[in-house]
């Protein structure tokens, strides 16, 4: 109906999941990501997906997966959402948290190499 703003949960849940960034989501955001000179945006809605981070002018997503990735029922949405976003177009990138905590500056320099 016209003039009833509805809201959209999917909206509600990626602002709220910007403001409780992960240890990791920080850290990358915030030591490496929004100094790149690229737009990178944080938890991005996708289709009906939520993505980590995203590079626009290279649709490029990034991925950070903690631990709970690893379960069968997780790894099989993973799946599903990489091939829908690889559908339309975009690049994923994962990286594991324990990576990102043990060899920041490959991660970083990995990225960078993807974004070209």
């Amino acid at each position: 109906m016209k003039g009833i703003k509805t809201i959209n949960p999917l909206r509600k849940n990626a602002r709220t999941l910007r403001k409780e960034m992960t240890r990791q989501e920080r850290h990358l955001w915030y030591d490496f990501l929004k100094n790149l000179p690229q737009t990178v945006h944080c938890q991005k809605m996708i289709g009906n997906f939520i993505v980590d981070f995203y590079i626009p002018s290279c649709k490029l997503v990034i991925e950070l997966d903690g631990a709970q990735h690893t379960e069968p029922q997780a790894a099989e949405y993973d799946a599903h959402r990489t091939a829908y976003l690889q559908s339309i177009g975009c690049r994923v990138l994962r990286y594991g948290n324990n990576e990102l905590d043990t060899n920041f500056a490959g991660v970083c320099e990995d990225i960078l190499q993807k974004i070209g």
